[in-house]
């Protein structure tokens, strides 16, 4: 299963979400590129994470998107549609997991932004033509994924896109952190409520305390 998933990059991997997601897929045996726009900071971040049976490295963001052959986008919002549009060449004809939520914050807790294009997954559609486009990972609690004394992460993640076998290697890759199973859900024109959710479950987390995920019953 490993050598179908190849060398997995994580663009805005010193990143909470990313550090998690790194973390997990080299725990879980994966070869992982770890991202930065400071290459040296993605050295540091690698160093630390725990490799498992994977190999760690850090590099820069552009590094990153050219040797990895699965690539997640787990950088701020508001850096997303600059870091796609310098990485175009370098991601074309590469399977990019988008996991960016658009998200404001006020007084009254998060809420979602409007997004031009639709979402940030569509977004990364419109500014990647040559890349396999799937929208994933967006409801994973950053606490649980870098706490190396959970050994299971109890959710399932969402998996959106319009390449059948870029979804399908999507699942796959959710499916390798024990607890986790990824399941299809729709196409990529759907990522915006999925992106929006997260607003919802941030404000499920600070009124119980928690770290919520999502589970689909009956399948």
């Amino acid at each position: 299963m490993t050598e179908q998933l190849g060398t997995i990059g994580v663009l805005g991997g010193t990143g909470p979400q990313g550090r998690g997601l790194a973390s997990r897929f080299s725990r879980a045996g994966l070869d992982v590129v770890v991202g930065s726009r400071n290459a040296a900071r993605a050295v540091e971040v690698a160093s630390g994470l725990a490799a498992g049976d994977g190999a760690v490295r850090g590099t820069s963001n552009a590094d990153c998107a050219a040797v990895a052959d699965i690539v997640v986008v787990a950088v701020p919002y508001a850096g997303h549609g600059p870091l796609l549009s310098s990485l175009s060449d370098a991601l074309a004809g590469k399977v990019v997991v988008d996991c960016v939520n658009p998200l404001g914050f006020d007084k009254q807790g998060a809420f979602a932004l409007q997004v031009p294009e639709g979402s940030a997954a569509e977004q990364a559609q419109h500014l990647l033509p040559g890349s396999s486009i799937v929208a994933a990972f967006h409801h994973v609690s950053a606490v649980l994924l870098e706490d190396a004394s959970v050994d299971h992460i109890d959710t399932d993640v969402l998996v959106l896109g319009d390449d059948r076998a870029a979804t399908d290697l999507v699942e796959m890759l959710a499916s390798m952190i024990p607890g986790m199973r990824g399941v299809y859900a729709g196409r990529l024109r759907n990522a915006h409520q999925v992106e929006a959710m997260t607003a919802n479950l941030i404000s499920v987390n600070r009124r119980y305390k928690a770290h919520a995920g999502l589970r689909v019953t009956d399948i």
